[in-house]
């Protein structure tokens, strides 16, 4: 009998005198059987490493330890954390999990329901879509098949599996709660489209599997939505098609060669839909147009409104986001928008963020180990400030005394600087220099000599 079958039986109210739901050949339902089969292929992960501790600068300065009789401060300290992961590729070892599992990881152990615990090498991460590839060298491993997400529906029935608080293998149940939620903060991670579900996750089960009935991986446990830390059913997966594409990425190139278009965008709410004179309020608003990117070379414009990408939807900025961002390097874009009420389509071709990189060296010796590149759409800041963005500082650098990669050059020797062009312009030829420098939210000023 179909296990959906099954699921409708255990809701089914039953009839006076029943004591207990039997189906038609007298055995009462149970979803013991999917566990069973699904079980091997979910395993439970434990990192260990080291990170730079963090320290009062003043305990760092010998003269004050030894005037104050303070012990010497420790550089570094040990993590620990717990995670759970899938088995997608029996014969490959590859194994999936969230980014943030394995992170701060120098040693990773993989622990299987029979027994088994195995080491696990890295294959790759993606922190913008939380997610990670692992590879285990190892016989007679079970692998989960892999759903196609795009068809899950509101209501469907789901299934976590994972290992919260370190309680291996734990099962939940529940349906899909709601689809393409993004959830602000998640680890960084800036590509979300998230499954929404309530069956029960807790910290833990990151990594794990969220399955159908049909014993098909659907998601990748990430995240829950609680103001305790605890479950409060609203829990959150990243959908298998995102997690399928950044996967095979990771294996060709041990990373995801991320491509840009070169806008910056916003959604479209109902007043501004009225401002531009259109009467509908879906698409992303492009807010920014890189210059000399493909977006600008395409023709795009700001006030142009997105609506399709490669003949899906674009309904929000976050839509447009995810369609952009999973896209490789070298892949043509086709897009339709709407310019001054005319709907238009144009094609672009998706660029390498590297390929107008400029390496600090050449330019000013107190720059030396920093990459620089145009502001694009890799900086949350774009579109709201103009400069140049640091894309690379090498370690123990000159550059990393004061810089760090994300960080946005806004002027140069009290000159605003809005592209690569006016920052060369600036730096070349000067023998000190004073940066404005923007940093997430604040900003300061550093002077090179």
């Amino acid at each position: 009998m179909r296990r959906a079958l099954l699921m409708l039986l255990l809701l089914a109210l039953p009839m006076a005198g029943q004591t207990q739901i039997i189906d038609e050949n007298g055995n009462t339902p149970s979803l013991a059987p999917l566990v069973e089969e699904v079980s091997p292929a979910v395993v439970n992960i434990a990192t260990s490493g080291t990170v730079e501790a963090e320290s009062n600068p003043l305990l760092n300065d010998p003269f004050f330890r030894r005037f104050f009789d303070a012990p010497e401060q420790p550089r570094q300290r040990e993590v620990q954390s717990l995670g759970s992961g899938v088995v997608v590729n029996a014969d490959q070892g590859y194994v999936l999990t969230n980014h943030h599992v394995i992170a701060q990881a120098d040693e990773i152990t993989v622990a299987f329901n029979d027994g088994r615990e195995l080491s696990a090498e890295i294959v790759g991460s993606d922190p913008e879509t939380d997610i990670a590839v692992l590879q285990i060298d190892a016989e007679e491993l079970t692998a989960l098949p892999m759903a196609d997400s795009d068809s899950l529906r509101v209501g469907d029935y789901t299934m976590a599996i994972g290992n919260p608080f370190g309680l291996d293998h734990t099962v939940t149940t529940g349906v899909v709660s709601g689809l393409d939620r993004t959830l602000p903060g998640n680890n960084g991670a800036r590509l979300q489209s998230f499954i929404q579900t309530d069956a029960s996750i807790n910290p833990g089960n990151s990594g794990g599997a969220l399955i159908n009935l049909r014993g098909e991986l659907v998601g990748i446990n990430t995240a829950i939505l609680s103001r305790s830390g605890g479950n409060i059913g609203i829990g959150f997966a990243v959908p298998m098609n995102m997690a399928r594409q950044v996967m095979d990425q990771i294996i060709e190139y041990g990373e995801v060669r991320r491509g840009i278009l070169g806008v910056r965008v916003q959604d479209l709410t109902a007043e501004m839909a009225e401002a531009f004179d259109i009467d509908r309020n879906d698409g992303a608003l492009i807010s920014q147009v890189t210059p000399n990117s493909p977006a600008a070379e395409a023709g795009l414009q700001a006030g142009d409104i997105v609506v399709e990408v490669n003949g899906t939807s674009i309904p929000d900025a976050n839509a447009m986001a995810n369609a952009i961002g999973l896209l490789r390097i070298g892949d043509a874009v086709s897009m339709t928008y709407v310019r001054d009420g005319e709907t238009q389509t144009t094609t672009a071709t998706v660029a390498d963020p590297q390929s107008g990189e400029v390496s600090a060296d050449a330019l000013h010796p107190g720059l030396a180990g920093a990459t620089f590149s145009e502001l694009d759409e890799r900086s949350p800041l774009f579109g709201q400030v103009e400069g140049v963005l640091v894309t690379d500082v090498a370690q123990g650098s000159r550059a990393a005394e004061y810089l760090q990669p994300g960080d946005v050059i806004t002027s140069v020797n009290r000159e605003a600087v809005d592209s690569m062009a006016a920052f060369r312009a600036q730096v070349e030829g000067s023998e000190r220099l004073l940066l404005n420098v923007r940093r997430n939210n604040g900003a300061f000023f550093v002077l090179i000599r």
